[in-house]
């Protein structure tokens, strides 16, 4: 499985077309206006909300894509990951590698000898496995955050765009009812994992598209060594 990256500003209609088609089964909503709408989104300098697309392909079939930033914040090398979506099927792990290991790569061009923060939103405890590999994850039940660790929440909330609206001891952002972009994998085949994780979904209210701000830190060491998702 090949993934590639292209700049947001040069994906096509075909583009987004493929990437919704792969969504329209998922129910995560984005369709061709949402996604439409997430290139064209700026922030306050007036940059792209979203930069980058990276695509998994299986041949001529689209598996999974990431759109992405990398951008410092407060100062801080970080990847922030916006709308993600990846196939059902029993390629959909091998699609998650994939577009990871393409967005790791990119990391290691921006910030070379740098930690890079990684932080997305993410609605099902499945979904923790894009984090594979990061040290210092958080949310997790089975440790309290520190006050940096929430501050860097609200930092993230901020950086989406959902300034106020994330409750930081828990992590849940919650939604306005509209939908939202979230890294989306939810194999048909679920992924076993540990009930701490599953835990922290307890406040996720789908029908309002809540969803929890997460993150976790890709060490220079791991980055330049390979020792992320391969």
């Amino acid at each position: 499985m090949d993934a590639t990256t292209i700049d947001c500003a040069n994906l096509s209609d075909s583009d987004i077309e493929k990437m919704a088609d792969l969504c329209t089964e998922q129910g995560n909503g984005f369709d061709i206006g949402f996604l439409s709408k997430q290139r064209e989104i700026k922030i306050k300098d007036s940059s792209r909300l979203w930069v980058l697309c990276t695509r998994a392909y299986d041949g001529d079939k689209l598996r999974g894509f990431a759109w992405s930033s990398l951008r410092r914040v407060g100062g801080v090398p970080s990847m922030l990951i916006g709308p993600a979506a990846f196939v059902q099927t029993a390629a959909a792990e091998q699609a998650l590698k994939a577009v990871m290991r393409e967005l790791y790569h990119r990391a290691v061009l921006a910030f070379p000898d740098e930690d890079v923060l990684v932080g997305t939103r993410l609605k099902n405890p499945d979904a923790y496995r894009a984090f594979k590999g990061l040290s210092e994850v958080v949310p997790f039940l089975e440790k309290k955050a520190s006050g940096e660790e929430r501050a860097w929440g609200r930092r993230l909330a901020k950086e989406f765009l959902a300034d106020g609206r994330l409750d930081d001891r828990t992590f849940v952002l919650k939604g306005d009812g509209e939908p939202i972009p979230y890294l989306d994998f939810a194999p048909r085949k679920a992924v076993t994992q540990p009930g701490e994780i599953a835990g922290l979904f307890k406040g996720v209210t789908a029908k309002r598209h809540d969803a929890l701000v997460a993150f976790g830190w890709a060490m220079a060491e791991d980055l330049a060594g390979s020792k992320l998702p391969k």
